[in-house]
């Protein structure tokens, strides 16, 4: 009985540590700009869109690591000072921020760091 009071126990508690999908990319996003490096980009569009009826923001950017070109989206949604300017940002440059173990994996911005060049300034 003793042995299994630790297992219900954690049975319990696993579903309110459980992250949502907001929360997970949340951690990625500072996870990159910890330990992420910099390199070059290029914003290609901005695209709006709609999904489960809340208004959502993709930046679409390509950069480049070890010759291999990379073409990336973020959403940015939660994101308000990427939000605000979105009408502007196609055409502009960036830094990109990359996981040197993965560089698909990147970021052109989050909570603590921006690369875009219009908005950093």
């Amino acid at each position: 009985m003793v042995a299994l009071l630790p297992a219900f126990s954690l049975a319990r508690i696993r579903p309110w540590r459980r992250k949502s999908p907001e929360e997970i990319e949340r951690l990625r996003r500072l996870d990159i700009h910890r330990r992420g490096r910099i390199a070059h980009g290029h914003i290609v569009d901005v695209i709006q869109s709609t999904r489960a009826g809340q208004p959502h923001l993709t930046v679409l950017y390509t950069y480049e690591v070890a010759g291999v070109t990379y073409e990336v989206g973020q959403d940015v949604t939660n994101l308000p000072q990427i939000r605000a300017n979105a009408s502007r940002l196609a055409g502009q440059t960036a830094s990109v921020k990359y996981d040197p173990q993965q560089p698909t994996n990147s970021i052109i911005a989050c909570e603590g760091w921006c690369g875009i060049t219009l908005l950093s300034a």
